[in-house]
């Protein structure tokens, strides 16, 4: 791989990775987007038996190349360091600036919809079918309610399995997935922090994140390696009815993405906000659902909207730069 390619999938793992710690945006979906989704999951798949036998036996050139392994490791490496550098900065933004930052996303995934479904060479009943279905299953996630957080070793494993296996599927969020199974905070903000303290030499925050990551990660080389078969299987098999289903997946989860909703606690109690949306609750309350709404046309309003066309410009961008891309390669 030359140094060129290497450095633009780091940056596409980056992107992957910064979108998995959102919930309601899709890894998968971007990787889509930027025309990587394929080649990952055939790497993954390619962990097989023969794969193992090339790894024990020391023959190690053709178990990288069987496998596609620098490449899906410089993907994994920019989506790790995207998660210890975004965990952060996204948590101060979801407190402080909710409205803005899920108009952002609002944004991303309102033209990922046009620029995944244009990809389906053929419309015919059963991928239009196949669109509506994708589309009805995101919505009726997007109205479930969140379970209580569980710390469990073997629930945690579960967790990464089934939120590993919505990363990776375009158009719906891992991270919303650990809304609902109630563990996104432990996971993806409590867990990634305490490691970084970590890294940073706050060593008493170590053995924390371990008892976390450890069974989440058993889940996530699990639910990859089985997870990426069915999907690479289906997407060879029926492409365009996938692609379509996705796309419909993408589109559903923009109920989950509308800037404006009141949120509740467990008691169904509203909990109150400022004018940026931010939630004014006392430490030992969470947020068990929410209501959403339409909003009153006023300042923040009109920026929520211009974040959100920002959002839909920087799509446009990347997919126009992918674009430039394959004509280029296609040229050579």
């Amino acid at each position: 791989m030359k140094i060129k390619e290497a450095i633009a999938n780091f940056f596409k793992g980056f992107a992957m990775g910064a979108a998995n710690v959102i919930p309601g945006v899709s890894g998968g979906t971007i990787a889509l987007i930027t025309g990587i989704f394929e080649r990952i999951i055939d790497s993954l798949k390619s962990f097989d038996l023969k794969a193992l036998k090339l790894l024990f036996t020391g023959k190690l050139k053709e178990f990288a190349k069987h496998t596609d392994f620098v490449f899906l490791f410089v993907v994994f490496l920019g989506a790790v360091a995207s998660i210890m550098s975004f965990a952060k900065i996204l948590e101060f933004l979801f407190i402080n600036y909710p409205i803005f930052i899920w108009s952002y996303f609002f944004g991303l995934i309102l033209a990922s919809v046009y620029f995944v479904g244009k990809t389906v060479e053929k419309w015919s009943f059963s991928v239009i079918a196949s669109f509506i279905v994708g589309a009805a299953i995101a919505i009726v996630i997007t109205i479930l309610n969140p379970a209580k957080e569980n710390d469990s070793f073997l629930y945690l494993i579960l967790c990464g399995i089934v939120a590993i296996s919505s990363m990776i599927l375009p158009g719906l969020s891992g991270s919303f997935v650990l809304i609902l199974l109630g563990n996104y905070h432990l996971v993806m903000i409590d867990a990634v922090n305490n490691l970084t303290n970590a890294l940073e030499g706050d060593f008493s925050t170590f053995m924390e994140a371990m008892k976390i990551i450890i069974p989440v990660g058993i889940g996530v080389v699990v639910g990859l390696l089985a997870f990426s078969h069915f999907l690479s299987w289906v997407y060879k098999k029926y492409k365009n009815q996938t692609i379509s289903s996705l796309t419909g997946f993408i589109l559903g989860s923009l109920v989950i993405l509308w800037p404006w909703k009141n949120s509740f606690d467990g008691a169904g109690n509203l909990i109150n906000t400022d004018k940026f949306g931010k939630l004014l609750l006392a430490d030992d309350v969470k947020v068990f659902s929410y209501q959403r709404f339409f909003p009153d046309i006023n300042s923040i309003f009109f920026i929520a909207v211009l974040i959100a066309i920002a959002g839909i410009a920087t799509i446009w961008i990347i997919e126009k730069t992918a674009s430039k891309k394959e004509t280029t390669n296609e040229k050579l």
